[in-house]
């Protein structure tokens, strides 16, 4: 891609976004368009296959603060489709974009940051290059990010696991092995002598710096055009991974792996993975930050007399719980070391709720026990402060 299509491009368009969208908003909305038009969902479809490459690029930009601020930027300084130079500047001269950023980059890299950023359009206009291809440009590229999401249950969440994650990219092309050419053989442009870039003087002691028109920025050139990638050398790829998820993890947590996205350009570092994690529910146990959660039911007697209670754990023995006399409805108790795993590998708590339950069919001993128990605690009134409180309000 050029730099000059880099700036026309509207990602805030492609995403459907305003310009003043939160890094939430940006994220949301990603995922939506992803989710609707992932080449998984929507087979042999070329239109929506182009599209998510749209969609991939846009958030590539606007998800990074660094290349979004860049893309703004460059878009204020060229949205007029010119370039002029203030006071003092040695006269008033206009550039077209198509001159200034003429040419076009193949190769399949990121957008993000104008190829080599604003140094390369910068550097080649003020003549800070040594001669012919002296950008940046035909430097190592390193990789695109990826996102991808993953389900967990609820036991993997907090152990840990090792998931296939299935995932498309743009890579080398497997037909040609990168080369773009059918046969392997590429030849050196003599344009560019296999710099993939241009020199070409404007006057006024300038210069400018171009993506070689003969091999389209490559540095060399396709005999034989490869059938699948079309010379360009690069093609869209699908992998499968395996990933490890690390122990801990929460509903909607955000993991990044480093180099396991896209793989670079000329010999540059792959992009990074994120893999976005989603836990089901379990039918026992929840989760609050580090400590796991059950509710445990009770008699009316154990509460009342007191008791040890036998608790289940997620993946491990029971432990047993000491209920003291008069425990009430939903008394929250703690069995150190059985919650989830944190960061530093020790593990968060369980926090057992008592639940006192009311029997719904009583037997005719159980009957007149508690009657027998009604009588004894007749001139007891658990409601007595509840009235005088309201009396005093």
């Amino acid at each position: 891609m050029s730099t000059k299509d880099f700036v026309e491009k509207d990602y805030y368009k492609v995403l459907g976004v305003p310009k003043d969208a939160t890094e939430a908003e940006v994220k949301k909305a990603y995922r939506k368009l992803a989710r609707e038009f992932h080449p998984d969902a929507n087979k042999g479809d070329a239109s929506a296959e182009e599209r998510f490459k749209e969609i991939s690029e846009a958030n590539d930009i606007l998800g990074d603060p660094k290349k979004r601020k860049e893309y703004d930027e460059a878009r204020a300084l060229f949205g007029n489709g010119g370039f002029r130079p203030g006071p003092g500047g040695g006269g008033s001269f206009n550039f077209d974009l198509g001159d200034l950023f003429g040419g076009t980059q193949q190769g399949g890299g990121q957008a993000g940051g104008f190829g080599g950023g604003l140094g390369d359009v910068f550097g080649g206009l003020f003549n800070r290059g040594a001669g012919p291809g002296a950008g940046t440009r035909t430097q190592p590229r390193r990789g695109q990010d990826i996102e991808s999401e993953v389900t967990l249950s609820f036991t993997e969440a907090v152990d840990g696991a090792t998931v296939p994650l299935r995932m498309s990219s743009q890579a080398p092309c497997k037909a040609c092995s990168g080369t773009g050419d059918k046969n392997g053989t590429p030849r050196v442009c003599p344009t560019c002598v296999g710099t993939g870039q241009v020199s070409r003087g404007s006057g006024g002691g300038f210069s400018l710096t171009d993506p070689c028109a003969d091999c389209k920025g490559r540095g060399l050139i396709a005999e034989t055009p490869c059938d699948v990638c079309k010379g360009s050398g690069r093609a869209r790829s699908s992998r499968t991974m395996q990933v490890r998820i690390p122990a801990g993890v929460s509903n909607g947590q955000r993991i990044r792996l480093r180099g396991k996205g896209a793989p670079g350009e000329r010999g540059g570092p792959g992009g990074d993975l994120y893999v976005v994690v989603h836990v089901d529910s379990h039918p026992v146990f929840g989760r609050k930050d580090d400590n796991l959660t059950v509710t445990v039911p009770v008699t009316f007697a154990e509460a009342a007399l007191g008791a040890d209670v036998k608790v289940p754990t997620l993946n491990g023995p029971s432990v047993t719980l000491k209920l003291p006399p008069g425990t009430p409805n939903g008394r929250t108790m703690r069995a150190r070391g059985k919650g989830a795993v944190r960061k530093d590998g020790t593990r968060g708590d369980l926090l057992v709720t008592v639940e006192v339950v009311v029997p719904t069919e009583l037997s005719d001993k159980a009957r007149e026990a508690l009657e027998m128990y009604r009588e004894a605690t007749e001139s007891e009134d658990p409601r007595s402060a509840l009235f005088e409180s309201a009396k005093g309000a």
